[in-house]
């Protein structure tokens, strides 16, 4: 068997969780099946790396020319996945390439959903007439799709609600993993002296861009009436819109005149540094307002950290509420999150007996439910079924 991945995102141009997700679990497809990778951007070192595209250099930077250089990209992958025996897409930047490619060489398509765009209607102020553009690549291959892949099943209930053209029957829950040997307790602290942050310290920590559907605004709310004793260490990836990034910047250098110990660090850290600052913290919190999975917190869980979180999308299949953290639901309007959020982490960061005992459960939940193997081995017996 010869499988086509077809994505945006591969190391190491990876920007969020869908690239984490290919990353794995191509690697532990390559045991099991023949693995061709294709995706955007430079060239790779990784021998699965069939082909990488760059896009057009001479189109403006805007959301609708964004959107049309992934569609131009879909067309070449499509053009060049001929000799494989089914092709796998992720996310609405390649399941057109899927798509195209199904009806190209008559091969099964099967595509991720790891997330919907319908439910992103933020990204219109992003993205503009891209927007439309990204929804129709997407409503196009999933309708289409041999099979649909969901990350959670609360993501297979919201494709089924979404897409009511796609049988029901062809959508198969597949959550997402983690690789346990590499998110593991780190003892050291060389990463915490570099960056200036107290290793003895209570620690609250976030992961995240600064994007409305991560919940940033809510963490800073949050943030404002966590314990002063507590540090807070938020690792804040790319903005939204520029606007986005601006206010949540200039909110944190508000929040750091009011408290000390804020690190607000805007850059993108090797994952062994991250790794090593979720080994040392107190309690993860994870605001999102959408999560169709949430590995963030299976990556902190795996560092034995107890997780404060919103009860939200995929988020309660990884988060057992009081015995691996606390889930918070969204209040109405949204209004109070923040208060809410900061009770469940002062109540973590208040009973260390406990917190313990969460980050014990949490690290053995991902190692009994969440590993790699055993998400490849299922991928490939949907593959097979298909052929």
């Amino acid at each position: 068997m010869r499988v086509a991945l077809l994505t945006r995102e591969f190391p190491p141009e990876v920007y969020g969780g869908a690239g984490v997700h290919v990353e794995y679990l191509s690697r532990e497809l390559a045991k099991l099946v023949d693995v061709e990778v294709y995706c955007f951007g430079g060239r790779r070192s990784s021998p699965l790396v069939q082909e990488a595209y760059g896009l057009w250099d001479e189109l403006p930077l805007d959301g609708a020319a964004l959107a049309l250089q992934a569609m131009a990209t879909d067309l070449r992958m499509a053009a060049a996945v001929g000799d494989a025996t089914l092709v796998h897409s992720h996310t609405w930047y390649a399941n057109l390439g899927g798509h195209m490619a199904k009806l190209l060489h008559g091969v099964p398509h099967v595509m991720t959903a790891h997330s919907l765009e319908p439910l992103r209607p933020w990204k219109a102020d992003q993205l503009g007439g891209g927007y439309a553009l990204s929804s129709f690549c997407e409503r196009a291959a999933v309708e289409a799709a041999d099979a649909v892949i969901a990350v959670s099943e609360n993501m297979a209930d919201d494709v089924r609600s979404v897409y009511r053209a796609v049988d029901a029957s062809r959508v198969v829950v597949i959550h997402n993993g983690i690789d346990t040997d590499e998110y593991q307790p780190d003892p050291r602290t060389d990463v915490l002296e570099r960056l200036g942050i107290d290793a003895d310290r209570p620690t609250v920590m976030w992961i995240g861009r600064a994007s409305a559907q991560k919940g940033i605004r809510y963490l800073l709310d949050m943030a404002a009436l966590v314990s002063r004793e507590a540090q807070l260490v938020f690792l804040v990836g790319a903005a939204d819109t520029p606007e986005i990034g601006a206010e949540m910047s200039a909110r944190a250098a508000t929040l750091k005149a009011t408290r000390e110990g804020v690190h607000w660090i805007e850059s993108m850290l090797p994952r062994s540094d991250v790794i090593q600052l979720l080994s040392h913290a107190s309690v993860f919190v994870c605001p999102s307002v959408y999560e169709p999975f949430g590995l963030i917190n299976l990556e902190a869980m795996a560092c034995g950290l107890p997780v404060v979180a919103t009860s939200v999308g995929g988020i309660p299949e990884i988060v057992l509420e009081g015995v691996t953290g606390y889930l918070v639901p969204l209040t109405d309007g949204e209004s109070g999150l923040g208060s809410a959020l900061a009770e469940r982490v002062n109540a973590v960061l208040g009973d260390q007996t406990r917190a313990r005992a969460m980050g014990k459960a949490g690290r053995e939940r991902v190692l009994q439910h969440f590993t790699w193997k055993a998400i490849a081995a299922q991928t490939v017996e949907l593959y097979a079924k298909l052929l």
